[in-house]
């Protein structure tokens, strides 16, 4: 089981989080981008090996968005931050 340390409520277990996806895929323009760029944020993901930006959420805590960063081979977890301060 992963041990994941919220900012907020200390070292918990993954059981109390919902995964959120890559926290590096970015949104396309809604005013420029073509149908092939919604197409590929949709539907294309890389499966990366080592070192991944992710978003978890604190479900069954304090419900916060947490930007973490953990390896995909070995499970370590990095460093965890707000998502809300990941993206300033």
């Amino acid at each position: 089981m992963l041990l994941i340390p919220c900012p907020h409520c200390g070292v918990r277990p993954e059981t109390e989080f919902v995964y959120g996806g890559d926290a590096t895929v970015r949104r396309p323009d809604p005013k420029t981008a073509s149908l092939d760029a919604w197409a590929a944020y949709i539907y294309e993901r890389d499966n990366p090996k080592g070192p991944h930006t992710e978003l978890w959420l604190h479900a069954s805590g304090c419900h916060s968005w947490l930007v973490v960063e953990r390896d995909t081979v070995t499970h370590a977890i990095g460093q965890v931050r707000q998502a809300r301060d990941a993206a300033s």
